[in-house]
């Protein structure tokens, strides 16, 4: 695919792209044995059924109503037996509000430095996350950096995971800029990567 050397969008993915993913996980694990052994296995259990349900979605194409993360939640409280009240309370706590204090500490400064120079200059910006974002994102102070937030569990219509291209079409649709001008900025090839290919965007891998 031809790509213009300007882009006047970037479609930014959160985790492990805003910050850094592996500081956050070995504190917030240290965080798990001391305080909630316990929840361990119902945490693993859900983020497995991430997994197989972005695996339906890549081989099927498969669409979850309301939402994948609405599903994921169902799919894994029938699993572990327990309401699924319960579960979204121990995943709201463990994996969107405690890692919270974590964030800023493995901020991606240097992209976030350039997302702010964009806006200046006039581009539009989205976070567009497979996971509900604005817990995070309002830890780690920067949800003035980004017009829109596209983000499974918040958005309505998004009903499929990537590397679907829904949520960056979604996002450009909404931005009002054409597919082509949009850059993608992820750190997974198999996720944000084929996504931004089915969407007929360049991609930017972040390391």
């Amino acid at each position: 695919m031809t790509q213009p050397a300007e882009y006047k969008a970037y479609l930014v993915d959160l985790d492990g792209t805003l910050y850094r993913q592996k500081p956050v996980q070995l504190a917030m694990a240290l965080e798990l044995i001391l305080f909630g052994i316990h929840r361990i296995p119902w945490l693993r259990a859900f983020r497995k059924e991430h997994e197989k349900i972005r695996h339906e979605a890549r081989e099927t194409g498969a669409a979850f109503e309301p939402s994948p993360f609405r599903a994921q939640l169902s799919r894994t409280a029938e699993k572990l037996g327990v309401s699924e009240e319960k579960l979204e309370r121990v995943v709201m706590s463990w994996m969107f509000e405690r890692p919270g204090k974590w964030l800023k500490r493995a901020r991606n400064e240097p992209l976030l430095a350039e997302l702010r120079s964009f806006r200046a200059q006039g581009g539009r910006t989205a976070l567009v996350s497979d996971y509900p974002a604005t817990q995070k994102l309002a830890a780690l102070g920067e949800r003035d950096v980004f017009d829109l937030v596209v983000a499974n569990g918040e958005t309505d219509g998004l009903t499929r995971l990537k590397p679907a291209p829904d949520g960056y079409l979604l996002a450009a649709s909404r931005l009002g800029i054409p597919p082509e001008q949009c850059l993608v900025i992820g750190d997974r090839t198999d996720a944000d990567g084929l996504a931004a290919e089915r969407a007929q965007m360049g991609f930017r891998l972040i390391g």
